[in-house]
């Protein structure tokens, strides 16, 4: 299942607040800006930096 738009526009990374972009084929939330990817399992996204990986 794909994030809504709904939940996407209202999602922030958690260290920058800035916006995050869904990485639909990763299943991932990415920040550009703090080169920080976040995983969604079960539909959920996992927004805890210390679970983060870098984007390469």
């Amino acid at each position: 299942m794909v994030l809504s738009r709904e939940l996407l526009e209202k999602l922030a990374c958690p260290r920058c607040k800035g916006e995050m972009d869904y990485n639909q084929d990763k299943n991932r939330l990415d920040c550009h800006q703090c080169r920080l990817s976040y995983r969604v399992v079960d539909d959920i996204p996992v927004l805890l930096i210390d679970e983060a990986e870098t984007i390469q």
